[in-house]
């Protein structure tokens, strides 16, 4: 209930401008390379969904400010991936985007966005959202798909607009909120890991956020792909389970397999294929020595 509540003040505050969070500043000891793009993430998340959230980012790119191992190259590609990936699309992205047409010209005509249901269904409050999973789920409603349109060429469009784009508080509590969380502190965290086991191939981690790109089908088979990469090959190899000397170039092999198919029969074979290769070669210098 205390999150309910606290998400209606927040909605409402939002519909009436009241906000009194300040902009976050940049991080101390921000290298001067990435300046522009730090900035240019706190803008957006800015816009996206408010101060805290922009101060979240500062706060996610303070763990890689100041360290030896860390690059101003590297740190901007990490503060830029970041940003996208916290600013990921939804039903109420889709509506402020529309809005923000409107303040450059008449807006233009686009075609419906197919979100799944269960995308949707992520949209709301936890709440709300988990007993509504559970119904869809039981009448195999949640791979489907729902063209929904962003009119804005009416009063009525644009008021259905700014009420979409009004509810961004909710998605600090909403089902789809909750999972990307957990997916950038992951992503955050093999990079970390990575740093410290495999440096040379922190880079190919970085890179391996631009397997999550848009929503619905495409946004669900690229977040599949990159578990079954980061858990077939990254994690093990930190875990020193897997003696991989290179695994940079194991992700990009990995990567090279993976098609839009929700069963990754190519992916995961190579997957296979590569933890082989990498154990029979272990193997083989256990028996010559």
């Amino acid at each position: 209930m205390a999150g309910v509540l606290s998400s209606l003040r927040y909605l409402f505050a939002d519909i009436l401008g009241d906000d009194d969070c300040t902009r976050p500043f940049l991080p101390e000891g921000l290298p001067g390379a990435a300046v522009p793009i730090v900035r240019d993430g706190i803008d957006l998340l800015m816009d996206y969904q408010g101060p805290s959230y922009a101060q979240l980012y500062v706060d996610r790119i303070k763990r890689f400010v100041g360290r030896a191992d860390v690059g101003s190259e590297l740190l901007g590609r990490i503060a830029r991936l970041l940003a996208q990936r916290m600013a990921y699309e939804d039903p109420i992205r889709s509506a402020q985007l529309k809005l923000a047409e409107l303040g450059s010209g008449p807006a233009r005509l686009s075609e419906p966005k197919r979100f799944r249901v269960d995308e949707l269904v992520g949209a709301l409050p936890e709440t709300a959202g988990d007993p509504l999973f559970v119904v869809c789920e039981k009448l195999g409603w949640l791979h489907r798909q729902v063209a929904m349109r962003f009119p804005a060429r009416s009063r009525t469009g644009v008021r259905c607009l700014r009420l979409g784009a009004g509810l961004r508080r909710w998605r600090l509590f909403s089902v789809r909120y909750g999972e990307e969380r957990a997916w950038v502190e992951r992503w955050l965290h093999m990079i970390s890991r990575c740093l410290d086991k495999q440096p040379a191939s922190t880079a190919a981690v970085v890179e391996t956020a631009t397997m999550v790109q848009g929503y619905g089908d495409e946004y669900r088979h690229g977040i599949a792909d990159w578990h079954a990469v980061i858990d077939g090959l990254a994690k093990p190899t930190f875990d020193g389970a897997l003696p991989l000397a290179d695994l940079a170039g194991a992700i990009g092999e990995a990567r090279a397999a993976a098609m839009p198919d929700p069963r990754q029969v190519a992916l995961k074979r190579t997957i296979a294929r590569i933890r082989a290769r990498a154990l029979a070669v272990e193997s083989d210098l256990n028996a010559a020595e």
